[in-house]
């Protein structure tokens, strides 16, 4: 008895003594993916007349040229792989994405978070959009 308590005493003491463990450093494969955030409407709207944004239509080009929000960006959905749209830059960018009706959106939010983008909202389809679209180019 006397030789397990001994035995237990020294492992709590070395364990005691042990280091505390390390953060580890965030690299690009430990950085954390954003949430995905889901907007109104008139919430974007909002966000658009507030801040800097950039609107982003997945729709496809002929959905695109039956009307779109003013200074929308195309990318449709399915052109969304492995590597940032080359017309979305910079990861840091406030992105509001939009569709026809909010499935595609929603899946291309989520594309974009996968690859790195940090603020994405989906707002929807445009279905839905109670405000001004422009027609054509």
């Amino acid at each position: 008895m006397k030789l397990f308590v001994t035995m237990f005493g020294i492992m709590f003491f070395l364990s005691a003594c042990q280091a505390p463990p390390r953060a580890k450093a965030q690299t690009p494969e430990t950085t954390p993916i954003a949430e995905y955030r889901k907007l109104t409407p008139e919430e974007a709207f909002e966000m658009m007349s507030a801040q800097e944004t950039t609107i982003v239509d997945v729709r496809t080009e002929a959905e695109y040229q039956e009307g779109h929000i003013e200074n929308a960006i195309l990318v449709p959905n399915e052109s969304i792989g492995e590597t940032p749209p080359e017309a979305l830059p910079d990861k840091d960018a406030t992105l509001l994405v939009y569709c026809r009706s909010g499935r595609r959106s929603k899946e291309a939010s989520e594309k974009l978070l996968a690859l790195g983008y940090q603020n994405v909202y989906d707002f929807g389809g445009i279905t839905d959009w109670p405000y001004d679209v422009v027609k054509g180019s």
